[in-house]
């Protein structure tokens, strides 16, 4: 009998932190806050596979939940990056598929591996063409006042450069040797080390903690060169892209939790690993939500539907 149990406590457990294989839990609307922003990365397919369907899921919410902001953490370009300011991919990529009125907001994006394939620059200098594209620098941080004595710290980080596959290959991405990680690594220290924020949250497009068929030396890196910064100053969020699907990881012996976003446009499937609370093959965005007590991650399919959320409480 006592076997039988600990089987089905063990099929439990593995229920528990399965992945939903298209499969909508019944979680339908996302929990809203004070300040609330979307994060959407992967997108650049012009206008192909779930891409449009999701721009118009993102243009609703904008606009019924007072979203305040986009946040893009790389990959807005496949499969090349842009070749400058003029490339006809900042059309069919980003101006003309996130056209709702709702989406004039501002867009804060970092660069991601397929940017690092083509012209880096020319994405930093693309806030000079469009009003709602803001990236002032290759990594950056800002603070968005939430209430009368909430704030939240936002760290977008550039991780290319970061991990060395990237930076040894200078055929294939020719700018990420040129950037000097070790500054990026102090600018990211001392952001953290005074941070008196309400609220920490990192963002960047690799993964420190993913299932993934992708090569294990970038999650590597990762570990090794972010994750002990991200511990050591308890952000309270890292929320990256690259994977092209949902996975919320928690790690034993960490306080962050760690977020993939999936793909805007075209997602891929995926399977639980050591750590895994959820995750999802769909395609979709996120609906981070910040008010003086809560920070909720929603996890949004690309028809707008809640998939799952998750809250941290202070």
């Amino acid at each position: 009998m006592r076997h039988i149990k600990l089987f089905i406590l063990g099929v439990a457990t593995l229920l528990a932190v399965s992945c939903s294989k298209n499969i909508k839990n019944d979680v339908h609307s996302p929990d809203l806050g004070e300040l609330n922003f979307i994060v959407a990365n992967d997108l650049g397919r012009n206008g192909y596979y779930d891409q449009k369907t999701i721009a118009a899921s993102m243009g609703k919410w904008a606009d019924s939940a007072d979203i305040e902001f986009v946040a893009a953490p790389g990959d807005v370009h496949h499969f090349n990056g842009v070749a400058s300011v003029n490339d006809p991919l900042w059309m069919t990529n980003y101006e003309l598929i996130y056209s709702d009125p709702s989406l004039m907001l501002d867009w804060y994006a970092t660069l991601g591996n397929h940017e690092y394939k083509g012209n880096t620059q020319a994405c930093l200098d693309y806030g000079k063409v469009s009003r709602r594209w803001v990236m002032p620098s290759r990594y950056y941080t800002m603070v968005k006042q939430v209430d009368d004595k909430t704030n939240l710290r936002l760290v977008f980080i550039d991780t290319a450069p970061l991990i060395s596959k990237y930076r040894e290959d200078s055929i294939n991405y020719p700018d990420a040797c040129k950037q000097d990680d070790d500054a990026q690594l102090h600018f990211i220290d001392s952001v953290l080390s005074v941070s008196k924020e309400t609220w920490k949250i990192v963002l960047g497009h690799h993964p420190v903690y993913a299932f993934t068929p992708k090569d294990s030396s970038e999650r590597a890196d990762m570990q090794r060169r972010i994750d002990p910064i991200l511990r050591k100053y308890k952000v309270d969020y890292y929320i990256c892209g690259h994977i092209h699907n949902f996975q919320h990881i928690q790690k034993q012996n960490s306080s962050v939790d760690y977020i993939v976003n999936s793909s805007a446009s075209l997602s891929r499937s995926v399977e639980p690993m050591d750590g895994t609370k959820f995750c999802s093959s769909l395609s979709g965005f996120l609906i981070c939500a910040v008010d003086s007590v809560h920070c909720t991650i929603n996890m949004m399919d690309k028809d707008g539907s809640c998939i799952y959320k998750y809250t941290r409480n202070k």
